[in-house]
């Protein structure tokens, strides 16, 4: 199996635990150490340093399989003479902030972000941010052919504990940003509770939130284990923020957070179990980061109308652009280049990268954006009330229909193609003017009162489908008109949009 089938968009990616070894996609030691030993020429390629000049931090999340690759990483840098920082446990956005704050020519995180116990990969940091898909194909075609002799120097290796100082920056950051009368402890009298999916996040709560005085009992999940025993570590999962909602209502907490494995992705729950997430975390977030300004806010293309016009109530203007947490930041990194105020770029995963930090995706940031907004203007009620503003659609679906044939990439935009000749100028159907990622149409309230958007994934044979309506029943109108369309697509598995209108 190719290397280049372990590139995962920006990150690599593959099988990696025991018992797996004979999975085409595994992540052996040897396949490591190469991928790593390229990473360290990428890095002396940019910097016009040799390799004996570098020094790059490792972390890892919580995964069965990141002690032995965290070993085959060290083992590959230190042979080529790099001094390396070995941050043990650290969370993704962590990792990003050492190359800062150590003064480090790079990074590599360990992990796999929500994917199952299994799975795992490494993702790359430099001072400007992570690396692009193109510099992943780079270093993958590079490691494709080693065939290096591996002597590991442990001497160049030193133990940093860099999550403490990373949970100092937030704890720093709630203080002034709260600024109470006891400047020390600004969170006393909240109770707020953390699920961490036995993932990288406990710290939040015991490193973060309890020494400002809040109240974390309740929280859950806080250990890490790399078997994820509870539930799947990801803010997407219905069962995890079902999780999340019920532990907050137990322990009467203010406000309750949840986070992805690596705590790149968060979401939050009010005191009443009410999910803040998706399009209501996108307000929330929208709101703190426009503070009454005029700005551009960056979103993925499934977004809901209501969200629009709440951004636009603010005084935002709301950009729509294509899937994938680095297009949409790289999208705001653009539009401030050009001058146009962005200060967020997020995704309804719950990617989020303000301007101010780096444009860094940071499910801890986010939360700490959150907490301070909250503690500063009375309690969460305040952050019911902003988003008591927010139309939620009555109706959504995702379905996805898998393309059947070698060339799926000309195939799906053969698709979008007869898409729009299909709709255009069709009554009761309009066709976005914004369309950066697929093709998105509204439906009037005849016929179904919302819209839906068809999209081809960015790396995979499968044309995602999203619609929503502001009407019950109004689903099925959409999805039964946009069958009318798509029954005749031969090359389209269409189980999916097929049981949904028996």
């Amino acid at each position: 199996m190719s290397y280049k089938a372990l590139k995962s968009g920006t990150d690599i990616r593959g099988f990696a635990a025991d018992g797996f070894e004979s999975e085409p996609l595994f992540l052996s030691d040897e396949r490591v150490k190469n991928i790593t030993l390229s990473f360290a020429d990428f890095l002396t390629k940019k910097t016009g340093k040799s390799c004996g000049e570098l020094k790059i931090s490792v972390g890892h999340d919580s995964r069965v399989s990141a002690e032995r690759i965290k070993s085959a990483v060290i083992s590959a840098l230190t042979s080529k003479g790099v001094s390396v920082f070995d941050c043990a446990l650290a969370s993704t956005p962590a990792m990003f902030m050492s190359v800062l704050d150590l003064k480090c020519d790079g990074a590599v995180q360990i992990t796999a972000s929500h994917h199952p116990w299994e799975r795992n990969g490494l993702k790359f940091f430099t001072p400007e941010g992570g690396l692009e898909g193109e510099d992943i194909s780079e270093i993958l075609t590079m490691a494709e052919s080693r065939n290096d002799e591996i002597t590991a120097d442990l001497s160049l290796v030193t133990a940093v504990d860099y999550m403490k100082d990373y949970a100092a920056s937030l704890r720093k950051m709630i203080k002034d940003g709260v600024n109470a009368d006891d400047y020390e402890m600004p969170l006393k009298g909240y109770k707020i509770i953390v699920d961490a999916g036995n993932g990288v996040g406990g710290f939040y709560a015991n490193n973060v939130l309890a020494p400002l005085g809040a109240n974390v009992e309740g929280s859950q999940f806080l250990e890490p284990d790399g078997m994820f025993p509870n539930h799947i570590p990801n803010p997407e999962n219905a069962d995890a923020m079902a999780s999340v909602c019920a532990a907050t209502v137990k322990a009467v907490a203010d406000l309750g957070i949840i986070f992805d494995t690596d705590v790149d992705r968060a979401g939050c729950v009010d005191k009443n179990g009410e999910e803040i997430n998706r399009n209501s975390l996108v307000a929330l977030a929208s709101a703190i980061a426009l503070d009454g300004q005029s700005g551009v806010i960056v979103t993925d293309s499934v977004t809901s109308d209501g969200l629009r016009e709440f951004i636009e109530a603010m005084g935002g203007e709301h950009y729509r652009y294509k899937r994938g947490y680095k297009n949409v930041i790289n999208k705001q990194i653009e539009l401030n280049n050009a001058g146009r105020f962005c200060p967020l770029a997020m995704e309804t995963s719950g990617h989020a990268a303000f301007k101010e930090n780096y444009y860094l995706d940071d499910g801890a940031y986010l939360m700490t954006k959150i907490v301070i907004y909250m503690a500063k203007n009375g309690g969460v009620q305040s952050i019911q009330k902003i988003l008591s503003t927010l139309k939620q659609p009555k109706e959504a679906i995702e379905l996805r229909f898998n393309i059947k044939c070698d060339d799926f990439k000309d195939y799906g935009a053969k698709v979008l193609d007869e898409l729009v000749e299909y709709f255009d100028g069709k009554a009761g159907w309009q066709i976005a003017d914004d369309n950066r990622d697929g093709i998105r149409v509204s439906a009037d309230s005849e016929n179904g009162d919302g819209w839906f958007l068809l999209r081809q994934s960015v790396h995979d044979p499968v044309m995602p489908f999203n619609a929503e309506s502001n009407s019950v029943g109004g689903n099925m109108k959409i999805v039964k008109a946009f069958y009318e369309f798509i029954k005749d697509k031969s090359l389209l598995d269409l189980t999916a949009i097929e049981n949904f209108i028996k």
